[in-house]
């Protein structure tokens, strides 16, 4: 999804502690000196002498790159690097400090009236770790469990957050709400317009509803974090037992490191050490059962929560009629229907996931990453439930295809670890932050074309096609576009980061941004700059017959043979003209020496 980014304190968010909006950190020479300082001390010196060390006149940010209502200008590399020295405590390093001086007086709150667990990005009953947590403390003194979930119009808008994701978690809701109440739990839903008043309000409901203990599963973005950490700390002077979970990730972020005990910046060993830590610690495989029947009398107590009905999308992620209808279709939402798509696609589909996976137009995945995203379906139930259609119970083994998935499934938990623990990722800087300097293109006609699928690369623009009408693509051509965005066009590519995020169905904020940084060649586990997609060659590879094509842009139906994939180049320019087809915007070959040159020169070397 497009960057969560930290926002000033009139929004509600801040940096480190909480006390200061976030700023470019001081100067090297400012850095060194506060070297052996206090992660504290040396964040608020650097804050402190932060005037004019980042250049903000720059092309980015004058394009609005970062919604200037919600986060402050960029961060400089500087501040980047004293992250990563360990200068400035990670937000999750301050969560689980906090969360461990607070364990002792949390697990002796007494239990209280109620408990409530906080919805998010976790929807569903089953396999639910914070749920299940609430409901056997609600269990203990036979006292109800009350669930609750905020709709944030500025929390949407924030996190650029799709309509058709927002449509779908509210059809979710609905089945949810449903679900709950046959066992007699309430769902509390209402609308906060302003982010900054979600915490100060939930914490009013905490009380309303005599509860001394809240659970919630964490979320791994920055502002998510501080938010978590500072409610924990509220919350206790209320006398209140405030209990995020690691749920969202098979394994949490921090439990993996290198020999050198450091963080994984590939994938492939960290693959490796997730996989073994999973076959030690089969545990974190175990499903959690569903909440419990919760006290016959309850819904006198809670009418009110119980006759809630589920609001409108926000106005700023609305939908029309015809578009509701269409995604509504294409993806039934709740957990019984994530279900039934994991099952058959077990069933059907995976023994040949290996081979068909990277083949659009062969309808060869298992399309529960919308799922995965909102929660509907747990990445432990997916690994749990693959494993279990195996012929063996270690994760790398038996049939490929199913081995093949799993770790696919994998790449979700890496990135949110990479997310946690280089979290200026979230704050628009890529992982490679030294890659800043690369000039960037901001050409508007360019970036049209590519939205609306009107490049002239066949490959390219089914691929937006097919996004902009279902709010989904095929991996692959997720990495053909992108690529093509950021190399072809030289275009910013938070540009396209952003407009996956607004219209992605599926969109996740650490996958979304993974996979940028991946095709941009300035994340993680990077393509090297100098490995630049060729489209052509990516559609007679992965589309050789041209169905994918065909199939989203109908101007090329009546096209035949390898002309579908360059119809101007290979003797269809007549069809494709008559049809409306636009040529080719750009020439992969120019633009190819032109993206070798501008990397060179913004990284300053020859090499990746």
């Amino acid at each position: 999804m497009a960057p969560k980014r930290k926002a000033p304190a009139s929004v509600g968010y801040s940096d480190s502690k909480g006390e200061e909006a976030n700023k470019r950190s001081a100067t090297a020479a400012a850095k060194k000196s506060n070297a052996s300082a206090s992660p504290e001390k040396a964040s608020s010196s650097a804050h402190a002498k932060d005037s004019n060390v980042f250049d903000h006149s720059r092309p980015e940010e004058r394009y609005g790159i970062v919604q200037r209502d919600f986060y402050p200008r960029e961060m400089s590399n500087e501040r980047c690097a004293m992250y990563n020295d360990n200068e400035i405590p990670r937000p999750i390093e301050v969560l689980h400090t906090t969360m461990a001086e607070t364990q002792q007086a949390c697990d002796d709150m007494d239990v209280g009236d109620s408990v409530i667990h906080w919805f998010k990005r976790d929807l569903r009953l089953f396999d639910n770790r914070g749920l299940r947590m609430a409901s056997e403390k609600a269990k203990t003194k036979g006292v109800p469990l009350i669930c609750m979930f905020i709709v944030s119009p500025q929390d949407y808008q924030a996190h650029f957050t799709s309509p058709a994701r927002v449509d779908f978690e509210l059809r979710t809701l609905k089945i949810m709400k449903d679900d709950l109440a046959k066992l007699d739990i309430p769902l509390h839903i209402e609308t906060i317009e302003k982010r900054k008043d979600i915490p100060h309000h939930l914490m009013s409901l905490f009380s309303n509803w005599g509860a001394k203990h809240v659970y919630c599963n964490i979320e791994y973005e920055v502002d998510e974090l501080r938010r978590e950490e500072k409610m924990i700390r509220k919350c206790l002077d209320m006398g209140i037992a405030f209990n995020p979970v690691h749920d969202d990730v098979v394994v949490a972020p921090g439990e993996l490191s290198t020999g050198a005990g450091k963080q994984y910046a590939v994938y492939s060993p960290w693959f490796r050490s997730w996989i073994a830590h999973v076959h030690a610690n089969p545990n974190l495989l175990e499903a959690s059962e569903g909440p419990e029947q919760n006290p016959s009398d309850i819904r006198k107590r809670f009418k009110d929560i119980f006759d809630m009905k589920i609001p409108e999308a926000p106005s700023n992620k609305s939908l029309t009629s015809e578009e509701k209808k269409r995604f509504e279709h294409l993806w039934p939402a709740g957990e019984h229907e994530a279900m039934d798509r994991l099952n058959k696609f077990l069933k059907q589909k995976i023994g040949k996931y290996k081979d068909a996976r990277n083949l659009p137009g062969s309808n060869a995945t298992a399309t529960v990453s919308v799922h995965h995203s909102a929660g509907t379906l747990a990445a432990r139930t997916s690994v749990r439930a693959a494993r279990d259609a195996d012929s063996t119970k270690k994760l790398d083994g038996g049939n490929s295809g199913i081995a093949s998935w799993i770790s696919e499934v994998a790449w979700r938990d890496f990135y949110k670890h990479v997310l946690a623990h280089w979290p200026y990722v979230c704050m628009f800087k890529p992982f490679k932050y030294e890659y800043t300097n690369i000039k960037w293109e901001y050409n508007d006609s360019h970036f049209e074309a590519w939205c609306a699928g009107q490049t002239g690369f066949p490959i390219v623009d089914a691929a937006m096609r097919q996004l902009n009408h279902t709010g989904y693509m095929h991996n692959r051509c997720r990495m053909i576009v992108a690529s093509f965005l950021a190399k072809d066009l030289l275009l910013d590519w938070r540009m396209g980061e952003k407009y996956f995020m607004e219209h992605l169905i599926d969109g996740d904020f650490a996958s979304n941004n993974g996979g940028w940084g991946f095709s941009a060649s300035t994340g993680v586990d990077p393509q090297p700059y100098f490995r630049i997609f060729n489209p052509l060659l990516q559609s007679e590879k992965f589309d050789s017959d041209g169905e994918y094509i065909r199939k989203w842009v109908p101007e090329l139906k009546s096209v035949e043979g390898k002309a579908i994939h360059d119809p101007y180049s290979r003797g269809a320019a007549k069809i494709a003209e008559k049809n409306g087809y636009p040529k080719p915007i750009v020439e992969h070959k120019g633009c190819r020496e032109r993206a070798l040159a501008r990397y060179k020169q913004g990284i300053g070397r020859e090499t990746a």
